[in-house]
């Protein structure tokens, strides 16, 4: 990702981006942009995000932020794609032909049974940096796990070669009694005679209870006919009895998990829920058999009830963190789900998940640097960390130009490890009674600059200067960017960051 300033900037984009028009501004003849969020600085500095169209294609990776100050006078873009776009948008290979492609590969390789079309669309594909005419092919299907999947294949529209894929459902790998977190305030709903388990204070959120079942592809795929599950409810204003016997007891954890979030976004960066409107998700739990695994769908929390013996239930904190802030990267940057796009989404969830752990200050559950820690009933030391994240045997510390054909949730150890040593520092450490110890990459010795500044950081930078093709590189651009912003040019806080990349093999 570049920032762009001066006539470079102008050059990108000609039009005025004080308020939100609803009609798209030209470009040229055939490039168009429509505005689909704008943040405002204490100062009046605006930041206004923009998705592209080419000949009335949407280009992914087509999008930009658009940088100007109070007097309108515009400051830079950030944007993976700032070449104008040349193509013909007559496709030589069929739909159908498309189709047949992504279909022949997408179960071996991504390990899906019963992968079927749901849907075709002709779109221009920037995300390589250049613009390619490409066919969207959705499938859907079940991941060997039993996460339900909805897999976007891009298949070039001269050759009929598959490009790339992402699968947009997104996983981690892993006054109520809790499972987790002890006994819990709630806010609930009354309704006649009986207490439901609805937040009216944060947006209506809720949980219901799946009864074990799954979804159907028309769910997975298109958000219709999805199971809703059957609202928690109770005669009294208490849920559950903080074990699995009763099945209240995982929905009083999911429940806790997204007020403990909501109130981490709505008082740390002004956030207001998810999705930045006020409306509320809701959460299901209970879902399948044995099911080792969450998700978030694009509406919704999805939590597994772990296999009772190596895992419990998944919604302890960090999980229920790490699940909806995959709704506010949506909402934002809205990171591809693959390659280093795709790790940095992984890594955005769980460096948000933890300082949502930290923000609870929980007895039950003290914030530490370990991702899924309580419901790892074996070992308790969660599927991934972030001091150290190789340790888990698959998740890499340091950067390489392969890192980005990696599992998305092997490459976010990038991230993670970055943001680690940003905010703690290298070397051993005790952290809410958990050793912690990060090595760097190449040998030195970092100083943090605590949780809070690393966090509003990478929230700043997220928000404001991460666009849906950055990889780690570009991350790095933001995050200097976003610490000059918040603590100065040449503050210590934006050396910190530089220190912290270069720890990770980002330079």
């Amino acid at each position: 990702m570049r920032i762009l300033s001066g006539a470079a900037a102008a050059a990108v984009v000609a039009l005025s981006v004080t308020g939100l028009p609803s009609a798209e501004a030209s470009e040229n003849d055939s490039t168009g942009f429509r505005v689909v969020d704008t943040i405002t600085d204490a100062d009046g500095t605006t930041h206004t995000r923009m998705v592209r169209t080419y000949g009335g294609l949407p280009v992914v990776g087509g999008d930009l932020v658009v940088h100007e100050d109070a007097a309108g006078e515009r400051e830079g873009v950030s944007q993976t794609l700032d070449a104008p776009l040349r193509l013909v948008t007559t496709p030589a290979v069929s739909a159908a032909a498309a189709a047949t492609h992504a279909l022949a590969k997408a179960p071996a390789t991504r390990d899906i049974t019963g992968a079927k079309e749901q849907s075709s669309r002709l779109v221009v594909d920037a995300t390589s940096g250049t613009g390619r005419l490409a066919w969207e092919v959705v499938t859907g299907g079940t991941q060997d796990d039993g996460t339900p999947s909805r897999l976007a294949t891009y298949v070039d529209a001269a050759t009929g070669k598959v490009l790339w894929r992402e699968q947009q459902i997104e996983t981690v790998d892993g006054s109520g009694q809790s499972l987790y977190s002890g006994t819990v305030p709630l806010q609930l709903t009354r309704s006649g005679s009986t207490y439901q388990l609805k937040d009216p204070t944060r947006g209506n959120t809720y949980t219901t209870d799946l009864n074990n079942g799954t979804d159907s592809l028309g769910c997975q795929l298109f958000g219709v006919n999805c199971k809703t599950g059957t609202l928690f409810t109770s005669p009294d204003t208490s849920f559950g009895n903080g074990a699995t016997s009763s099945r209240e007891s995982a929905g009083v954890d999911a429940q806790y998990g997204t007020n403990v979030t909501w109130d981490y976004y709505k008082s740390t960066f002004g956030r207001n829920g998810i999705f930045g409107t006020g409306a509320g998700s809701y959460n299901r739990t209970h879902y399948g058999k044995n099911y080792v695994n969450a998700f978030w769908d694009g509406t919704k929390m999805t939590y597994g009830d772990g296999d009772g013996v190596s895992y419990g239930p998944l919604v302890s904190l960090d999980v229920a963190g790490h699940e909806m802030s995959h709704g506010v990267t949506e909402h934002s940057a809205n990171l591809t789900y693959e390659g280093e796009s795709g790790g940095l989404n992984e890594s955005t969830s769980d460096i948000f998940g933890t300082m949502v752990e930290f923000h609870a200050a929980n007895s039950n559950d003290p914030g530490d640097y370990l991702i899924g820690e309580e419901f790892d009933l074996k070992n308790h030391t969660g599927l991934r960390r972030m001091d150290n994240p190789a340790s888990d045997g698959d998740s890499v510390n340091c950067w390489s130009s392969g890192v980005g054909n990696l599992d998305v949730h092997y490459s976010s150890g990038v991230g993670n490890h970055f943001f680690y040593l940003l905010a703690e520092g290298s070397g051993a450490k005790t952290i809410n009674g958990v050793a912690h110890n990060s090595p760097t990459c190449n040998g030195s010795t970092v100083a943090g600059i605590g949780r809070t500044a690393a966090a509003a950081i990478w929230y700043r930078a997220l928000t404001v200067y991460m666009t849906s093709s950055t990889d780690y590189h570009g991350a790095r651009t933001a995050t200097l960017s976003a610490a000059q912003d918040l603590y100065g040019p040449g503050s210590a806080q934006q050396s910190a960051v530089a220190t912290a990349w270069s720890a990770v093999g980002v330079s």
